[in-house]
């Protein structure tokens, strides 16, 4: 028999039987003998996750951004914890706090009433506890050579919601100013460096004017101002002295002769005795209770406090009295939940040993 016609002879007997398969190639193979089951094996244990570094979320204003940098600067040298630091405002900042998205907020203003309910019913309680003192500035541009100093009457009439639209001219704040155009900037509405000058200077927060050039970024009014000539801004005191070249600081005169007769430029003297008013302020952290059973969180907030002091000054602001850092340890060491301004909000004049005297 030919050997094609062997091959033959041998698929018709494959097809007959159904006991062959083919190879890729199409020729006949000898049928495989049967294979047992196996039990499946057991699956490998899935590794373990690895831990990410310890991370500590802070957020809020950008007032305080500059004290709670130094202190992170200097607390990752000697920490493994990672420090991360937004500038979303007062106001953005307490959103993600009361939102739990966050462990430590900066506040440069107290927390309001409708923060305070919304961090109650997401259960996050909190210690507040004051960092700083600072002074607000009101600056104009170098070129602007008739404004010597306001008074606090003058910068309502500019500010006030009725300004808006019509208050557009130095001439229409004060006579022998001249006729020509103020261009206005300030922090957004998020700001609490916003709430605090609008209830010291208009006499109700988060009411003023509309139209006028806001950021959340106190380095971007700075340029605002001293590129414009009929420019007039208000922001925290530290951004004023790393930018004393820029601009042109504005004496106030809140017609209190108690707190210095005549107007009172803000340094750190005016602010630190109550003489700079009403524009002087203290400034805050607020950590939340939930976040401190974290070693990281705690050991932070404890630096914070012990090297205050120091790094407030480093970082331009005002530090508060060694007492004042020890009361606000104690606080915090004490876990005391809470508002001191019992969600007030901003109160103008206030001193920190005030505050901590009321526990």
């Amino acid at each position: 028999m030919t050997t094609e016609r062997l091959r033959l002879a041998v698929l018709l007997a494959c097809a007959l039987m159904g006991a062959c398969s083919k190879n890729p190639a199409g020729s006949a193979e000898t049928p495989a003998a049967p294979v047992e089951a196996k039990a499946a094996e057991p699956a490998s244990p899935k590794p373990e996750p690895v831990a990410a570094p310890s991370v500590i979320a802070i957020d809020g204003s950008s007032t305080v951004f500059p004290i709670t940098e130094a202190v992170a600067e200097e607390f990752q040298k000697q920490n493994a914890a990672k420090v991360t630091i937004g500038v979303s405002g007062t106001g953005g900042g307490f959103k993600k706090f009361c939102a739990g998205e966050i462990a430590i907020a900066g506040a440069s203003r107290p927390i309001k009433a409708t923060e305070e309910q919304a961090c109650n019913a997401a259960k996050i309680e909190y210690v507040e506890l004051p960092v700083a003192y600072d002074g607000l500035v009101v600056v104009v541009n170098p070129k602007n050579t008739w404004v010597k100093s306001f008074s606090v009457a003058e910068l309502k009439k500019l500010w006030e919601p009725a300004a808006q639209g019509k208050i557009t001219k130095w001439s229409q704040l004060h006579t022998g100013w001249p006729a020509k155009e103020v261009h206005l900037f300030g922090p957004g509405v998020d700001s609490g460096t916003y709430d605090y000058f609008t209830k010291a200077i208009v006499g109700e927060e988060h009411k003023s004017r509309g139209d006028y050039t806001s950021s959340e970024d106190d380095n971007v009014l700075v340029q605002g101002v001293s590129r414009d000539e009929g420019g007039l801004g208000f922001f925290g005191l530290a951004y004023y002295e790393e930018n004393t070249d820029k601009l042109k600081l504005v004496p106030i005169d809140d017609g209190v002769e108690a707190n210095g007769k005549g107007p009172v430029a803000p340094s750190a003297e005016s602010v630190s005795n109550g003489t700079y008013q009403p524009l002087s302020r203290p400034i805050f952290i607020y950590v939340s209770k939930s976040a401190t059973s974290r070693p990281e969180v705690s050991a932070f907030v404890e630096f914070y406090l012990n090297n205050g002091e120091t790094l407030v000054k480093d970082a331009k602001y005002i530090s508060l009295p060694a007492k004042a850092y020890e009361l606000a340890m104690k606080r915090f060491k004490a876990g005391t939940s809470g508002s001191l301004f019992a969600g007030q909000g901003s109160q103008v004049g206030v001193t920190v040993e005030a505050l901590l005297a009321r526990e």
